[in-house]
């Protein structure tokens, strides 16, 4: 297991470097002047050489992005140019915001879709199988900010049970924060559960063909023992593939959904260091967005090798 863990990570620094590399070239190869923006107004023909030169832009691109990732192998990550805050400092801040959004989501869209696909792939072909199954290609038609705007209908606005948008600490309020995080994840729920539970259902209806699942049945055990523990297991690489991607895509934060629902994530600090050109947070937001992207596939090759042995030996 160890070796197998060595290999695995021996192949995520490439890529780590190569997601770096092209964070920096993107940022770098925006149209526009940062030492302009920054100076705005005052940007005149001196004062824009002098910054241009204090901020190393009047440098090689190559030399510009080894200074840049050498300060970010000793924890310097840049400072925004517009609030004086470093860039360290932003994601921290609001890194527990989306953290907290894509773990309730996460979970509500597996509470959701691993029940169904279950019941989907032991009746398969019936009624209640097609039914779902056109349900769920329903759901995935249904973009993120319609449901929002339902939810928000319904809940916030007829039913007045949940706030329609604001952030409360989890320290200031513990009910409040559970509150303010119901509508969110549950707009993100609806567009995950579809996915999941058709890749599940499509491996289950595979798994309990098995020769070893008929023989489970001929040794009388529990039908609900042989769903969970013999057919649930090695029907799940596919299920973890697909969580795993999206975790890595919520870690950047939803994107539309912070914004709607006004949570302080890292979605809201991507989309505002957008419209504020301030190019070092963005730079930096991304990468960090990027990088946990690429932890997360390396978590989900360890669990793999949980999940079936045989691939950690090399035999799968």
């Amino acid at each position: 297991m160890l070796t197998f863990i060595a290999r695995r990570f021996l192949y995520l620094v490439p890529v780590l470097l190569a997601v770096s590399m092209l964070t920096f070239l993107i940022a770098s190869l925006l149209p526009g002047d940062l030492a302009y923006v920054i100076l705005g107004d005052q940007a005149e023909p001196d004062k824009v050489a002098a910054l241009r030169h204090d901020l190393g832009l009047d440098l090689p691109i190559w030399w510009r992005y080894l200074s840049w990732i050498g300060h970010i192998l000793q924890g310097d990550f840049g400072r925004s140019f517009r609030t004086g805050q470093t860039v360290l400092q932003a994601v921290v801040e609001r890194l527990p915001v989306s953290f907290e959004l894509m773990i309730f989501a996460e979970v509500a869209g597996l509470f959701i879709g691993i029940p169904l696909a279950i019941a989907c792939a032991v009746k398969s072909g019936s009624a209640f199988d097609r039914f779902m199954t056109g349900g769920a290609f329903g759901m995935l038609s249904l973009p993120s900010f319609l449901s929002a705007i339902l939810l928000i209908y319904l809940f916030a606005v007829q039913l007045r049970w949940l706030p329609a948008t604001g952030y409360v600490p989890f320290s200031e309020d513990p009910i409040g924060n559970l509150r303010c995080f119901v509508l969110p994840a549950l707009t993100l729920a609806l567009g995950e559960w579809p996915v999941l539970m058709r890749v599940l259902r499509s491996d289950m209806i595979a798994t309990l063909q098995e020769d070893y699942i008929q023989m489970a049945k001929a040794k009388g055990l529990r039908p609900w023992r042989i769903l969970l523990v013999h057919a649930l297991k090695p029907s799940s690489l596919t299920l973890v593939t697909v969580t795993g991607i999206n975790i890595g895509r919520l870690i950047g934060g939803a994107l539309i959904v912070e914004t709607i629902f006004a949570l302080p994530g890292i979605g809201r600090l991507l989309v505002g260091s957008i419209y504020s050109r301030d190019l070092i947070i963005l730079q930096g937001v991304v990468l960090f967005v990027a990088a946990g992207f690429v932890i997360m596939n390396f978590v989900v090759d360890m669990l793999y090798a949980v999940l079936d042995p045989r691939i950690r030996h090399g035999r799968a």
